[in-house]
């Protein structure tokens, strides 16, 4: 299996060279030179797999230059309950993702996937947990070091951190937005005491993180120079390790072959729905994939309009579902190189066009109708609502969900279809936004009692300008190169 560039670079990659880097040399996201099948037989047998072994067969077909066996191991090391031990009660951990069934609502079974029982009690946990073992593997195996460089609007920063905290011959050096995440969020990263983690708080929104994250990773000579990777999704392996739940919700919502499925996915940067994506093209039976987002909602005015416009700062809010205050959605390009029938000069102008002009306008065009084809449909989510849904699903189903699946189910529901089983995709546990959860119910959520008291611990960060130099100069001094 090689990969390709989205924006046409010609020089086939294995997944091992891919997996430590970030973006292709010409600023392009590595994608497979084709998709693997999946056929419904070897669908079904797939039944009875445990989690880890599932994902071993989902990744094999992506990342055939990593001997079987040592796969394998990683998949079973990674995907163990004692990892993923933070399940509701009454969950099956076992599952390590498990479908609660909350209801039948016009005539559609709707469920939760939880995605949310790892370390940091986030789906991040889900991909960062297997990408710090392939991490080690890959570079004891080379015998090199990395230093990651990663943006974070909440979740994904935790998450990186501790998959990464204490691993051999890596540093991860963190951009989060100055108080702009929840204090549990914050907690969970800045308390970290190890020495190869570094926490840079920037002071702007999410996007200038990000901007500064590909300006980085865009120097070509100081990417190299540094040993420079990251773990956002535009990683490759990051995305791929996520369609591993897809094809699990899919077994623990049907029980024969070719029944039909829809995920609702609470969307900012476009990385989680693209997994699902990525699933539907190799196969699976999906009907629809609904992305939802928050006010800053960007993703829902290009499906339902064909236009991609770029949400300046200044027009970025700052929600109770933090994680999703993302107004260019930098994993948005894998998606559009296969709605343009993967014509890289094509995608290259249109990403030139948001450097440029802030967006593209696909409206009225062939490419925009194609759109549907890929089972694409749309959704925004407001405070009220995320309130409003909260309160609806603990009487209604005496269940607790984060404001960011709460986005999921207001908008899922505008989208069932009778017969048709609807899956959100769990984001957090409650825990993580305690204030918009006393604003509902007016209690505390529940916490893991690991987490007890994590606002009060020491915090270790450094403030710091939304300046690609001043973070280069930052790095360079800490990794002594």
């Amino acid at each position: 299996m090689n990969y390709k560039s989205t924006r046409g670079h010609d020089v086939p990659q294995t997944f091992s060279e891919i997996l430590l880097g970030g973006l292709a040399p010409d600023g392009g996201l590595y994608l497979p030179q084709q998709y693997p099948q999946i056929s419904a037989d070897e669908l079904e047998s797939w039944r009875k797999l445990s989690y880890a072994d599932l994902a071993y067969e989902i990744l094999a077909r992506f990342c055939d230059d990593i001997p079987a066996e040592d796969l394998r191991a990683l998949t079973r090391k990674t995907y163990t309950a004692d990892v993923y031990c933070n399940a509701r009660a009454g969950d099956n951990t076992a599952d390590i993702t498990p479908l609660r069934k909350l209801g039948d609502e016009a005539g559609a079974p709707l469920y939760l996937l939880g995605l949310s029982n790892g370390p940091t009690l986030a789906f991040k946990d889900m991909a960062m947990q297997l990408l710090g073992n392939l991490f080690e593997y890959a570079l004891a195996r080379a015998g090199q070091e990395l230093n990651i460089l990663g943006a974070t609007s909440g979740d994904t920063g935790s998450a990186a951190e501790y998959a990464m905290r204490g691993k051999r011959g890596i540093r991860v050096f963190m951009l989060s937005p100055h108080r702009k995440m929840s204090a549990f969020q914050t907690a969970q990263m800045f308390s970290l005491q190890d020495p190869n983690i570094f926490n840079l708080a920037v002071q702007g929104v999410f996007d200038d993180c990000q901007d500064i994250v590909k300006a980085v990773s865009n120097d070509l000579e100081f990417k190299s120079r540094q040993k420079i990777g990251t773990v956002n999704s535009i990683n490759w392996a990051r995305v791929v390790a996520q369609v591993v739940y897809y094809f699990k919700g899919w077994l623990l919502a049907t029980d024969g072959p070719g029944q039909k499925v829809s995920f609702c996915v609470p969307s900012g940067n476009f990385g989680n729905v693209c997994a699902g994506h990525i699933a539907r093209m190799m196969g699976l039976p999906i009907d629809k994939l609904v992305v939802a987002t928050n006010e800053n909602d960007v993703l829902d005015e290009f499906f339902r309009t064909g236009i991609y416009r770029v949400r300046k700062a200044a027009e970025t809010y700052h929600t109770s579902s933090p994680s999703m205050d993302i107004s260019k959605a930098s994993n948005f390009e894998r998606f559009i190189f296969d709605l343009l029938g993967q014509d890289a000069g094509k995608l290259a102008q249109l990403f030139r066009d948001v450097d440029t002009k802030g967006g593209f306008d696909l409206s009225g065009t062939p490419d925009y109708e194609r759109i549907r084809q890929f089972g694409f449909v749309s959704g925004r989510s407001t405070h009220e609502d995320r309130v409003a849904t909260i309160r609806d699903l603990s009487s209604r189903y005496g269940i607790t969900i984060d404001t960011h699946t709460a986005d999921g189910v207001k908008v899922a529901r505008e989208h069932l279809s009778a017969g048709t089983p609807m899956v959100v995709l769990e984001t957090a546990l409650p825990a993580k936004f305690a204030d918009t959860i006393r604003e509902a119910l007016g209690r505390e959520p529940e916490r893991p009692a690991a987490f007890e008291g994590i606002e009060a611990l020491p915090q270790r960060f450094e403030v710091m300008p939304a300046d690609a130099a001043q973070v280069k100069a930052y790095i360079a001094r800490h990794t002594g190169l």
